[in-house]
């Protein structure tokens, strides 16, 4: 049997996160095991969506990460990694400023990927492993900076729509009334052809909703649960999501948003449940690293 340790940075809008994986390679097949991950609450869409560019401190804040990561994963034994950046820094006027500080000081090279590529990532993950690939899902992947959909059917994705609607931009600058209907219509018309279809959710917020939800791993969460948890929430301060349901502070104030454009999402496309595998971005990173012929070595 032979192991080895792959590693995948998503430097997002709300938090950068490193997965690092076990990658087993096992007769014709790579089975990818989660080994550990590391998250830093680095809210660089505060910085991005407001004044248009990464702020002197946070980009410090990302060397400091990325000259972390490195030592963990020397410690870990990595092979190969892979670092990729969305929204927040996409849309930064001084990205390649970032990109450039960061490779000289950390030696660690950022790729800044499209919204289009993210969702292609993000709906090649092993979720089919987890849910089955027998219904037709509605893919979405909420983050900090934007919203990926995807329709995928009979384990294949059909269509993938990326929108600038996120967690941390609604907080600061709000969704635009247009934005919301073109996210609506695009929703409405790929699923209308469907007779039934299934919400998937991924990200950090969906992962904690479903949590509190009480339900088992596999088990869906319902339209009536999410409406409940997000009355609940909703009527709480940020002060008592923190201290009663001991969130943590980054997390407390984007769970609202998120709540909210899952629920509409259901009410757009007609489904009654999500199903929530616990992959992301990350995850689909492994598995881009493993398609590579050159890639990053530690």
């Amino acid at each position: 049997m032979k192991i080895q340790k792959y590693a995948a940075i998503d430097i997002g809008s709300n938090a950068i996160r490193m997965l690092i994986s076990n990658v087993i390679k096992h007769k014709k097949e790579n089975i990818i095991l989660k080994n550990a991950l590391v998250r830093v609450p680095i809210r660089l869409g505060e910085d991005s969506f407001t004044s248009g560019s990464i702020s002197k401190k946070n980009i410090n804040m990302i060397i400091k990460s990325m000259k972390a990561f490195k030592i963990l994963m020397k410690v870990h034994g990595v092979k190969k990694y892979i670092v990729f950046a969305t929204s927040a820094l996409r849309e930064a006027e001084n990205s390649n400023k970032v990109i450039k500080e960061v490779l000289i000081k950390s030696g660690i090279k950022i790729e800044i990927i499209d919204g289009k590529k993210e969702a292609k990532i993000i709906s090649n993950t092993n979720i089919f492993n987890i849910v089955g690939n027998d219904k037709t899902f509605l893919y979405v992947d909420v983050g900090g900076g934007s919203t990926e959909f995807s329709i995928l059917k009979n384990g294949k994705r059909i269509h993938c729509k990326s929108f600038k609607i996120g967690t941390v931009r609604q907080l600061n600058v709000g969704i635009s009334d247009e934005l919301w209907q073109q996210a609506e219509k695009w929703v409405r018309e790929k699923t209308s052809e469907y007779k039934k279809i299934y919400l998937l959710g991924t990200g950090g917020n969906i992962n904690k909703l479903h949590k509190m939800s009480s339900n088992k791993d596999n088990r869906p969460i319902t339209y009536l649960t999410l409406n409940a948890l997000y009355s609940k929430l909703s009527k709480m301060t940020y002060e008592e999501r923190i201290i009663k349901l001991g969130l943590n502070p980054d997390r407390s104030d984007v769970i609202l948003p998120a709540a909210q454009l899952f629920l509409r999402t259901l009410n757009w496309s007609g489904a009654k449940v999500i199903y929530v595998p616990k992959v992301g971005l990350s995850d689909g990173m492994i598995r881009e690293l493993l398609k590579e012929k050159k890639s990053n070595h530690v």
